[in-house]
């Protein structure tokens, strides 16, 4: 949390995150997501590499799902949390982020960009 508030006193005009959550509980991670959400409202532009995407989407305008370097699906947090389940199955697919072998440009995940 020190690091974001230390990012977003500096009042930059994009925050590019990569797995903010990484490695945190939910409850700091929800505290977190909503300071991203309130410098976006702010006019902060945002994009954020997240792989939960159920709890990410809650707080973002948009998302996208890229699949080896592809974006294979996008649309509102809204139009995409009613596709959870193409989501999951496109991320857990054989050959996804999973797989042995598998070099980290292959990966999916879901990035929400935020109101700029």
């Amino acid at each position: 949390m020190l690091t974001l508030a230390r990012v977003l006193s500096r009042r930059p005009k994009l925050l590019l995150a990569d797995e903010l959550s990484l490695g945190l509980a939910p409850l700091v991670v929800d505290r977190l997501l909503q300071a991203v959400r309130q410098a976006a409202d702010s006019g902060l532009g945002v994009l954020l590499v997240e792989q939960h995407v159920r709890k990410v989407l809650r707080f973002a305008d948009r998302g996208y799902v890229i699949r080896r370097g592809r974006i294979v699906l996008q649309g509102t947090s809204a139009e995409l949390s009613g596709q959870l389940a193409e989501i999951e199955s496109t991320y857990l697919a054989p050959g996804g982020p999973g797989e042995p072998g598998e070099d980290i440009d292959e990966q999916v995940g879901a990035a929400s960009a935020a109101r700029t």
